[in-house]
């Protein structure tokens, strides 16, 4: 009886950072900002591969897509936070947050399996360039891309309907600056175990296969590596490497750490940090780390501010 008296949620509060009034004024134009040059640097980083020639290649054609995919995910969630701050609370509709939920998981879970994807595509190009053009051809990249937006996708559908099927009842206060499981977990009036276990088990399985995919195809790219005689010809041959290797340690490392780790020792303001984070700061550090460490999109971007 008592829980047909409880009404449903029909619109979510997002407190945000309400921990930290006085900073409301600073910290809103340091997101603004770094969201600012977020779109800025992945715009640039896709407009560069596309006038240049010299960059169409699989390795700067997967670039291009994890650029639109930082740039579409944390447009997802800045603009929320940039709403949020000047009240330190913000009232997004069941809908809106369920959708908000959606594309957020769904360009997450896409990145996950692009970056697998490009792992892939330096182990062929290093092991084996002779027969790169022909393993890693225009088709197949197509092929890797789309597999990886459709591997996203079912992802972010599964997620989606396993939270959003659950009920939430009066207590609407998502202590948190936009949807995410552990906060919305905490909010649903029913059991949540089998819910849990299926996130759990998927999340896992996700970060886990990617991460094996990764990790054997530089544990191949070092066996490669090792084979090159002159130390000079292996520092080269590994710096084409660098850029991802460190996009992989950012993302996966911050993602583990936010849903891995045990939920004893969690708090919901490390949470909101390590969110801020991988949704925030790696959207904009990727087109840095690729753009600094790399001569060929170095020279491109002098071909093209040249012509102007």
């Amino acid at each position: 009886m008592a829980k047909n008296n409880l009404t449903m949620v029909t619109e979510f509060i997002l407190m945000g950072f309400t921990d930290y009034p006085k900073l409301e004024v600073p910290l809103f134009l340091v997101f603004l900002s770094i969201y600012l040059v977020t779109l800025l640097g992945n715009a640039g980083m896709i407009i560069l591969i596309q006038m240049d020639v010299q960059l169409h290649t699989p390795m700067y054609f997967f670039l291009s897509h994890l650029s639109l995919l930082d740039a579409c995910y944390t447009s997802v969630i800045t603009p929320q936070i940039l709403a949020t701050l000047p009240t330190g609370k913000t009232i997004i509709s069941y809908g809106q947050c369920a959708a908000q939920f959606f594309f957020f998981t769904c360009c997450a879970g896409t990145e996950c399996f692009l970056l697998s994807v490009m792992a892939y595509d330096r182990y062929v190009a290093i092991s084996k360039p002779l027969l790169y053009t022909v393993a890693i051809n225009p088709r197949i990249c197509w092929i890797l891309v789309v597999g990886a937006y459709v591997c996203g996708m079912s992802g972010a559908i599964l997620r989606t309907a396993c939270i959003f099927t659950l009920p939430f009842c009066d207590n609407n206060q998502i202590n948190f600056f936009f949807c995410d499981v552990p906060p919305l977990l905490k909010l649903t009036c029913s059991d949540t175990t089998n819910t849990e276990i299926v996130l759990v088990l998927f999340g896992n399985l996700m970060l886990l296969s990617n991460a094996m995919v990764i990790l054997i195809s530089y544990l191949l790219i070092i066996k490669a590596i090792w084979r090159v005689k002159s130390s000079g010809g292996r520092t080269k041959t590994f710096s084409t490497c660098a850029s991802h290797l460190t996009a992989v340690a950012l993302f996966f490392g911050t993602l583990i750490f936010m849903y891995l780790r045990s939920g004893s020792g969690k708090s919901p303001e490390e949470d909101k940090v390590v969110s801020v984070f991988y949704t925030v700061f790696i959207p904009m550090l990727n087109p840095l780390i690729y753009s600094l460490r790399n001569k060929d999109v170095k020279v491109a971007f002098r071909k093209v501010t040249g012509r102007f």
